[in-house]
């Protein structure tokens, strides 16, 4: 399977909360880590040594998007709390689905949780019949 997984961040979050939230979100989107191949995210969230560190963890590739590109992309649930925020609508759910590339799908709509956002999508090919709908 090809996934991506788009994480937003409150500057706070931990490794802690990025690793219980990814996690989480795995599970309900019943993947593995070894499903995943990149974990997505806002470019100032780069330098982050938690998102690094994840990355880095399982092996996955670090992509970023600028919040202009995050933009670009329609998602089931945009936040203007977000946009005004960071400039873009969403961070996890517009990362996953840049990450998969023009045809991505989400598999798991965003999971918020107090510092993390986490939401999952797939190439069209690595999607279940059972994950897709969203």
């Amino acid at each position: 399977m090809t996934a991506a997984v788009g994480v937003g961040a409150r500057g706070s979050a931990t490794a802690d909360d990025l690793r219980a939230a990814v996690g989480a979100a795995l599970v309900a989107a019943g993947l593995t880590p070894s499903d995943v191949t990149v974990l997505a995210t806002l470019d100032r969230r780069g330098a982050d040594a938690p998102v690094r560190a994840l990355a880095s963890r399982h092996g996955w590739r670090l992509v970023l998007f600028t919040a202009a590109e995050l933009s670009t992309r329609r998602v089931p649930t945009p936040s203007s709390a977000v946009a005004a925020a960071v400039g873009t609508p969403s961070v996890a759910e517009a990362a996953a689905l840049c990450a998969t590339g023009p045809d991505g799908l989400l598999v798991l709509p965003k999971q918020v949780s107090p510092a993390v956002t986490v939401a999952i999508a797939a190439t069209p090919a690595a999607v279940r019949p059972s994950r897709a709908g969203r």
